[in-house]
């Protein structure tokens, strides 16, 4: 019975153990890619294109700082989900 899970806890199957992931790599991609249009968007701005290119600078900036405080969050949390994917 399909309903019977919900109804009945111990009928439900084992939960599957967590995937280890790196989220190094892809907090380290994600800086890559806002530090590129960061560099893109002050070229565009110290150039005189658009002027509203000081205003994607500053979100290019955040995007980057973000970024190294998830890398700095992840390097202390690396031990608990090593700890739980095995």
């Amino acid at each position: 019975m399909k309903f019977a899970p919900i109804i009945d806890p111990h009928a439900r199957r084992p939960m599957p153990k967590p995937v280890q992931v790196d989220l190094r790599k892809a907090f380290i991609f994600g800086i890559i890619l806002w530090t590129l249009a960061l560099i893109i968007c002050a070229c565009c701005w110290y150039f005189g294109h658009i002027r509203w290119f000081q205003m994607a600078m500053f979100i290019c900036a955040l995007g980057v700082l973000i970024g190294v405080a998830l890398l700095i969050w992840e390097h202390f949390d690396r031990s608990d989900y090593r700890r739980l994917g095995q």
